[in-house]
């Protein structure tokens, strides 16, 4: 089971470059960063936490861009993973950002995860031309269009939301047919029959309860769906390192655990990686 953090970047704060090289020197295995392109200011889709209107943090207004983040830190990183917790893949033109995806796993060296979800947001969805009802439905087909540009020399796809023609498009990702993509989404039945026939795993949500009843349906939706093997990828968002949870999760087959990064000045960051590090078996 590895260890990764999470790093909610804004325009203030610790830079992910910063952030991603201390990381990697603590001994961490992955560093994530969120997206959301913007947040209107009149909405009417309700925050996951808060149940209403409000956001739990006004770094949701000043997000980073995930692949500008993860690109400057993989320019001063070697072996720390680098993924996103998570992007919205529904919020771009496809093809356009399966390049920018494959771009940046190729000069990282193959060290992209890619964290993907629906987008809670519905009203920020809409600005970007994606129906609230749909949005399942166009991940999936978004997911589908790039990998076929990740991985055929000539690729063309017809969907709903993606369509088109035969294409050449290079670089391709170094993993094949994609770079590990995780669904973060609650753990539900729904949300687990989309991973298994779409993705290669989950990355649950913040504070989500019931872990290990849920790992058990989202192998069971697995099986059914035919992938026996690998087994899926389980990514856990987690609070403070609790030892004898880290060894269940580790018994009940979670390849990661995350925690979050405060929004600190920078020395405050690092000091909390170096302590966070010094707690983990």
């Amino acid at each position: 089971m590895r260890y990764g953090v999470v790093l909610f970047t804004s325009d203030r704060g610790i830079q992910p470059a910063v952030a991603a090289q201390a990381a990697e020197k603590a001994g961490f295995a992955s560093f994530y960063v969120p997206e959301h392109t913007h947040i209107p200011v009149r909405r009417t889709a309700a925050h996951p936490r808060t149940k209403g209107a409000d956001l739990p943090d006004d770094r949701y207004l000043r997000t980073l861009d995930p692949w500008v983040s993860l690109s400057v830190a993989a320019a001063v990183t070697t072996r720390i993973r680098l993924g996103t917790a998570v992007a919205l893949p529904a919020e771009h033109d496809p093809i356009a950002l399966a390049k920018t995806i494959a771009s940046l796993d190729h000069l990282s060296g193959g060290r992209l995860t890619l964290g993907v979800g629906f987008g809670w947001n519905t009203d920020e969805l809409s600005d970007h031309g994606i129906p609230a009802g749909r949005r399942r439905e166009a991940l999936k087909e978004y997911l589908e269009a790039m990998q076929e540009l990740w991985s055929q020399d000539e690729a063309s796809y017809h969907g709903e939301f993606v369509s088109f023609d035969s294409s050449w498009a290079w670089p391709k990702t170094v993993s094949q047919p994609r770079p590990p993509t995780l669904l973060g989404a609650a753990g539900t039945q729904s949300n687990f029959t989309w991973i298994a026939q779409s993705a290669d795993g989950w990355l649950t949500t913040p504070g989500e309860d019931d872990i290990d009843e849920k790992i058990s349906l989202l192998n069971e939706r697995w099986r059914a769906a035919g992938r026996n093997r690998p087994a899926p990828q389980i990514a856990v968002l987690a609070g403070k390192p609790d030892p004898g949870k880290l060894q269940n999760w580790r018994e009940r087959g979670v390849t990661d655990v995350l925690f979050g990064m405060p929004d600190r000045a920078e020395g405050e960051v690092i000091a909390y990686l170096d302590r966070l590090a010094a707690k983990l078996p």
